[in-house]
Order: structure tokens, then C-alpha cells, then sequence
């Protein structure tokens, strides 16, 4: 690996950017919606380590190329280097699989699956074939790579390259020999009576077919799957069982198609999109093949504690809550995550409503269930290291053979359990009121490195803490976002770190709170540092209700009496933090109007990320509830605290954004003089299914959770200036909602809004010139409306 690096072409920094740069002088929009990378640079990505923890690869364009390079850093020459082509395809993949003595890992790249000794870090390539090869794992006895190949599983020797199959699935049904009729067997045994020589033959065809039967190879059952799909295919250690999932999908379920207007055909093309939330879904089954008795057996749920338990809302539905009586529910398993020795197999089980989730030990043998943790949430199961839907298993991994380690929010936060599994003891090894929201667990598994936000919901740091739990140590020191890549001797850290009004850059130091960061890279033009950039101060307040609402705010050096508030987007997300967001144009745009003297409000309301389950759930049946209350509060906020005028506040956001700017346009119309709403939902019965029904559940079954939480019901109150900006391809927020909304404000009659349609964009916006259109329209509306 050294070598591929000595031979890249070594890049001087003198050279990345020019010696007189332009500076940026007053904000403009069409100044700060350029193309990143040509004017503002572009921050390293995709941390990895080379194998022998000497080199540290990132994706990074200081050349401001059409797309992002691989480059190096050398942790002995202390240079950067961009990764040729052709040594870039030697390059191991990033992820991969270790041994238990972590002195051989397997991975898998570009189908083929490769291994790599650690004792000299020579790459031996084990495969190569036209089909590919995924899902690397060593055997039991790490004697044999077993992995994936089309629907089979498949080992291979390590040492005699010897290919094994160990299952055969196949689709469609088996053929059954042709049974006769009663007709037809009269007369073969008759024929069979009348001629010696049929009779002979035939004895003799048996006979033979026998003999080859006995002398064929032992090789695996065939099982077909018939319609349904095969995955999540896992030899157990000791290679007897095959467990795997069986998905059937739903055929009456439809899919939405977005019409594409501008296209190189000129033809409108559709774009195959999603399923409406309450389609029809997916029904998944587990199930075990047993090699030693050539059987397949499915999984019974029917004795999961509460399988049976039905969730709370159906009490506003009686008669729903009475059919759902004794009703099974659909799970999802997860698994088996085996322990080194092969002798336990623990599963994780979601339910589809998201509402519970089992970890239960798994006996093959007599396919059986033994509870170890059950986690029950009303509204619905998430966090840092969960999961956030039935599909996902979040983590789970072994201290040792007896030991698992997972994380919960029974506390309220999302922390660290420790379970012996044959005495059912559980251990809290974190506690406190933040979310640990990375675990890794040492190689000689004594310890935990763990990244929490327990300095200050708006920061991330690193720690190190014994496996057995107790006190905490920090290493990372810098104040903001610290994004930890560890070395693979354990050695190092590869920092990607940020503030608030710093870009990301790569930063390297010894595994030790004592160490001194190192920074490595320089991606900032001369030309964004020319201006003065706000370090946004992080702040709370109270709520209506009482909680603490955490914000960035924006001061100008005299106020003209406005403000605007900006709702970030959702899926899970924080944006009153101090490090570098990711709404970074949104920031330059907060910049620009604190220069003309507004203040500028953006806060982490209900359902943000970073401040656990009770945050978290905060809108569960009510979208527009207590997420825009907050919002509504931090209106008040600014008029008492910072003098502004209450009828000259603004409010803009895009996607969850841009939902609660329409709630409060048409909820709290006194409260907002003028909003921009950006590719927003207005109808949640038009979007996906896996996030909308965690919050709402289904529209069939709680249609008053959708009708509360759906824009579109509440448009009769728009009072003031509404301006609508979407992306006409759209596959996330269909334009269909846009329309829809359009076509209600019409018949309302309506006609203080406005809608802006951009035919080539996607949710997220990609053209400049888009870019520059929506935020020159939004600053206009504001400039005019909030007099």
C-alpha cells in the first residue's frame, strides 16, 4: 500500500489555489448560490484508513473538478496526494470483515471477494467471475470465506480454494411426478403383468436409478421460494443451519410515477417513484434449513410477549379496535447475530407498526424464542443506534461469548446496555440526559469508543470507556462537530471536524485526550474567507409547554425591527448545533440578510434530532402540533428578546420546512406576515410510507392523525404572502402535492400566493441557476412583504 502510495502524483498546496483570489465583498444571492466548489471549496468526505494505519484516504476536489478525487495523506511524509485511476482499483474496499485474531480481513469489491493477510498486507484475490460475489463472512472455524452468490450461499477453502454450495433456492414451484389416474394405473400394471421383457426393464431402470441415487453427492436441498423473494441468507458457524428470509409483496399495491416534461427525447417520460403511505405491504417470514435433518421449518412468532398487543390509538377507532382483537402483528427478523464460539445466535424483531422491538435468543435446533429485552414505544421505535424503522435492525454486537451489547431509549435517551444472556442480567453502561450516537468496540473488546453529545446537544465528542462501563474519557477536545475514524491498529484518529462557520476539514492525532490535533487539509477559498462570517450563537428558551428549545440565532449589528425564522428539514435532523451544517447556503443567505438587519431565527423544534425519545416523538398523530408551537414560541421569543416588530416576522424552510411554513401560514396566520414554503408537504397521505406512518400510522386507520397533520385541510386560513417553490421531478415530495394545493387555494379563492415550478430539479436542487431563482424570490418576498 505504501508503494501505491509513493507512486501517486504528489500535489503541492501552493498550487490548489490561486495566489490572488477575488473577494466576495457584499452578499449578493447570485454571489452565495454559485457552485460551491468554484468559489467556496469543497470539504473531504468519506474518511478510511489504509490497512496498516499509515495512510488516510478521503474524497476531496481542491481542484474544483466536475466530481470529487480520492486522495491520501501519509501519516510518515506528511504530504497529500490524489490517487491515480489505476491505483485507486488496487486500493482495498473501505469496509470489510476481521478475523477474531484480527490478522486476516475479507472484503468484497466490484463483485469479486479479496483477502487480506495482515502480517505482510498482501492482497490475495479469491474470486473472479462474471456473476458477483457479496457478503463476505468467515466460516466457524475461519477455515472457509462463505458469501452470497445470486440467491445461494456459497464457501470457499482458504487454503485449497476448494467451492462449496451449501443451499439451493430456486423460484417457482417444484415439478411433482405425474400422478395417474386410476384409468391410466390399470393399465400400466397391466402392461407391466402381460410382458416379461417391460417388466425387466423396468426393474432394471429402478434398480439403476437407485444405485445413482446412493452415489450422488451430498448436496444441499432444493427449496423453492416460489413467487416470493429470498434474503438475508446466514450459514450458522458450525454450517448445520441456513437461516433466511422469505418477502412476499403485496401485487395490488400501486407505485406513483413522476412525469419528466424536459428530457432529451423530447417526449414527457415518467420516473418510477414510490408507494403511497397504507399500501399494501410486504409480508416477511423466517425461516431455518436444517442440513443435518434436510428440513425447512418456518419461524412461529405466536409466542413473542405481545405480539398480540395492539396500539394505543385504536381506542379513538372502536370498531377498528375491536376487529384487530387477538390479531397476530407482522414482524421483521433480524439475524442471527452469532457469538464468536458458534454455541449462541440472538435475533433482533421489529414489528411493522414499528411500535416494539424484541432481542431474543434463537435455538435453531428447536426453533424456539427466548426474550432477552423488549423495548415498547406507542408512537413508534427509533434513535441513535436503533433504527429508525422495521426494516432496519440497528446494532448489536458481543463482548464475549456470553455478552451482547445493543442500545435503547428505555431511559428516555438512547445509551449502552450490556446482557449476559444466560442469566437475562441487563446492564446500563451510560446514563445521563444526552444520546450516545456512534459505538465501536475495541479489537481485544475491553473497550468502548463511543461519540456522544453529552458536552452539549449542539456538539459531538469522542470518548473511550471500558466495556464493563464506568466513567468516560474525552479525547477530542475542539469545540463543534468531531467526526471520528479510528485506525485499524487503534492508534490514530481521523478527524473530520467543523464549527459553526467553518467548513470541514481533516484533522489527524493520537489516540490520547493529551494530543494536539493535527489539521491536514486546506479547502476554504481565499475568496470565502474574504467575509466576515457569523459564528451563529447557540441558545435555548422555553417553550409554551415548558421544554427547552435550542436555536442558532443571527444578530445584526443595528436591527431594522424584522426577523425570520428557519425550519429546517426533517428525517431525523439537527440544525441548531455548532458545527458546519449542511445547510450551508441557507447559512450564507442568513449571513445576507443579518446584513440588511434582520435577525434571524433557526431552532431545533419538536422532533429534531439530538435530544431523545420525548423530542423525538414530540409530533407523534400531530404534525403541526408542538413542532409548530415552537415555531409560533420562537416568534414570541424574538419580540421580547431581540425588539422585533411582531407583525414584520418571516418564516421559510424546504421539505418538513416548508410544511410548517404552510401550518403557520394557515394555523397561525397573525403570527407569520409573509412565508416560503420549498418543495413542502401538504398532503401526508401522499407521502412514503416507512417515515409517514411511524408518525401517523396509516390514513385508513387513523385518518384524524392525518387530517390534523395535513396542510392541504387547513389552507382556508391563509391570511398573508405565501410564496411555493418546487422541483417539478421530484420523486421524494411528489409536484403532485403542490398541485393539489394549488387547485384548493384556487377554489378558495385565494390570491395572495404564488407558485414557482423548476422542470429539472429533484428534491434536493442541483442547478445554480435554481438555486439562485428560489432564494432571489424568497429574499424579494421578504424585502416586500414585512414593511
Amino acid at each position: 500500500m505504501r508503494k501505491i502510495f509513493q507512486a501517486a502524483t504528489l500535489l503541492l498546496f501552493s498550487s490548489l489555489f490561486p495566489l490572488k483570489a477575488q473577494k466576495l465583498g457584499t452578499l449578493t444571492v447570485e454571489k452565495i448560490m454559485r457552485d460551491p466548489k468554484a468559489w467556496l471549496g469543497t470539504s473531504p468526505s468519506d474518511i478510511n484508513w489504509s490497512d496498516d494505519s499509515r495512510t488516510i484516504y478521503f474524497n476531496w476536489n481542491p481542484d474544483k473538478s466536475l466530481s470529487d478525487s480520492l486522495y491520501g495523506y501519509s501519516l510518515s511524509d506528511k504530504k497529500i496526494i490524489k490517487v491515480s485511476q489505476a491505483d485507486r482499483k488496487k486500493l482495498p474496499a473501505n469496509d470489510g470483515v476481521y478475523n477474531r485474531l484480527h490478522t486476516l480481513k475479507i472484503y468484497e469489491k466490484a463483485g469479486d471477494l479479496f483477502l487480506i493477510n495482515y502480517q505482510d498486507f498482501k492482497i490475495r484475490q479469491l474470486t473472479k467471475t462474471i456473476e458477483r460475489e457479496t457478503d463476505p463472512q468467515f466460516s466457524g472455524d475461519e477455515q472457509n470465506v462463505v458469501f452470497k452468490r445470486g440467491d445461494n450461499l456459497f464457501s470457499i477453502s482458504i487454503s485449497t480454494g476448494l467451492l462449496t454450495q451449501h443451499t439451493d433456492f430456486k423460484s417457482g414451484t417444484k415439478k411433482s411426478d405425474t400422478k395417474l389416474n386410476p384409468e391410466e394405473k390399470f393399465l400400466k400394471d397391466d402392461q407391466l403383468s402381460m410382458f416379461e421383457i417391460l417388466k425387466e426393464r423396468k426393474e432394471k431402470k429402478d434398480a439403476s436409478k437407485k444405485i445413482s441415487e446412493a452415489e450422488r453427492p451430498d448436496y444441499p436441498k432444493e427449496i423453492y421460494f416460489g413467487d416470493k423473494r429470498v434474503q438475508n441468507q446466514k450459514l450458522s458457524p458450525d454450517n448445520r443451519f441456513v437461516t433466511y428470509q422469505l418477502i412476499q409483496a403485496d401485487k395490488s399495491a400501486k407505485s406513483a410515477n413522476v412525469p419528466n416534461y424536459v428530457t432529451e427525447s423530447g417526449f414527457t417520460e415518467d420516473i418510477f417513484s414510490r408507494v403511497k403511505v397504507g399500501a399494501p405491504g410486504s409480508t416477511y417470514e423466517f425461516w431455518v434449513y436444517d442440513t443435518k435433518k434436510d428440513t425447512t421449518r418456518k419461524l412461529s412468532i405466536k409466542n413473542i410477549p405481545g405480539i398480540y398487543d395492539k396500539p394505543d390509538y385504536l381506542k379513538d377507532y372502536p370498531k377498528q379496535d375491536t376487529v384487530k382483537k387477538n390479531k397476530e402483528r407482522s414482524v421483521i427478523v433480524h439475524g442471527p447475530f452469532w457469538s464468536e464460539n458458534g454455541q449462541n445466535a440472538v435475533v433482533i424483531i421489529r414489528s411493522v407498526d414499528s411500535k416494539d422491538r424484541w432481542i431474543m435468543a434463537l435455538n435453531p435446533d428447536s426453533l424456539s424464542l427466548r426474550l432477552l429485552d423488549r423495548q415498547r414505544d406507542e408512537a413508534w421505535i427509533a434513535g441513535p443506534g436503533i433504527g429508525g424503522y422495521a426494516m432496519s435492525a440497528g446494532e448489536i454486537g458481543w463482548i464475549n461469548d456470553q455478552t451482547i451489547y445493543f442500545q435503547s431509549e428505555a431511559t428516555g435517551y438512547s445509551h449502552l446496555y450490556s446482557l449476559d444472556i444466560a442469566s437475562g442480567k441487563k446492564t446500563q453502561l451510560t446514563s445521563g440526559k444526552f444520546e450516545v450516537q456512534k459505538v465501536q468496540l475495541s479489537k481485544d473488546k475491553r473497550t468502548f469508543y463511543l461519540t456522544t453529545n453529552e458536552v452539549h446537544p449542539g456538539e459531538q465528542h469522542f470518548y473511550s470507556m471500558a466495556a464493563t462501563g464506568g466513567a468516560r474519557k474525552r479525547i477530542t477536545q475542539l469545540p463543534g462537530g468531531n467526526e471520528v475514524s479510528l485506525s485499524p491498529d487503534e492508534s490514530k484518529l481521523a478527524i473530520r471536524y467543523s464549527n459553526s462557520n467553518t467548513p470541514w476539514e481533516l484533522f489527524v492525532m493520537d489516540n490520547n485526550a493529551t494530543a494536539k490535533p493535527e489539521q491536514i487539509t486546506k479547502s476554504t477559498t481565499a475568496e470565502f474567507k474574504s467575509y466576515p462570517w457569523r459564528e451563529a450563537k447557540v441558545i435555548s428558551f422555553k417553550a409554551t409547554d415548558g421544554a427547552d428549545i435550542y436555536a442558532r440565532v443571527y444578530e445584526p449589528k443595528k436591527s431594522n425591527g424584522k426577523a425570520v425564522i428557519f425550519v429546517h428539514g426533517a428525517g431525523y435532523l439537527q440544525n441548531a448545533h455548532k458545527w458546519w451544517s449542511t445547510y450551508f447556503r441557507e447559512y450564507m443567505f442568513h449571513n445576507l440578510l443579518t446584513d440588511k438587519g434582520y435577525t434571524v431565527l433557526d431552532m431545533d423544534y419538536r422532533a429534531s434530532a439530538g435530544y431523545g425519545r420525548d423530542w423525538r416523538t414530540g409530533i407523534y398523530r400531530f404534525m403541526g402540533g408542538k413542532d409548530l408551537t415552537d415555531n409560533v414560541d420562537g416568534a414570541k421569543y424574538l419580540v421580547k428578546k431581540y425588539g422585533i416588530d411582531s407583525k414584520k416576522i418571516g418564516i421559510y424552510g424546504g421539505s418538513y420546512g416548508g410544511f410548517i411554513t404552510l401550518m403557520g401560514l394557515f394555523k397561525t396566520p397573525d403570527v407569520f406576515k409573509a412565508g416560503a414554503a420549498l418543495r413542502p408537504v401538504t398532503d401526508w397521505a401522499a407521502y412514503n410510507h416507512p417515515y409517514t406512518s411511524n408518525i401517523l400510522n396509516e390514513p385508513q386507520s387513523d385518518s384524524l392523525a392525518y387530517r390534523k397533520s395535513s396542510p392541504i385541510y387547513h389552507a382556508a386560513g391563509l391570511k398573508n404572502n405565501l410564496l411555493i417553490c418546487h422541483g417539478m421531478v421530484d420523486v421524494n415530495v411528489h409536484y403532485q402535492d403542490v398541485v393539489r394545493l394549488s387547485q384548493r387555494l384556487i377554489e378558495l379563492g385565494k390570491n395572495n400566493w404564488e407558485l414557482a415550478s423548476y422542470p429539472m430539479e429533484d428534491h434536493g436542487f442541483v442547478e445554480a441557476s435554481s438555486w439562485t431563482d428560489e432564494y432571489k424570490r424568497i429574499l424579494k418576498l421578504f424585502e416586500e412583504k414585512l414593511k
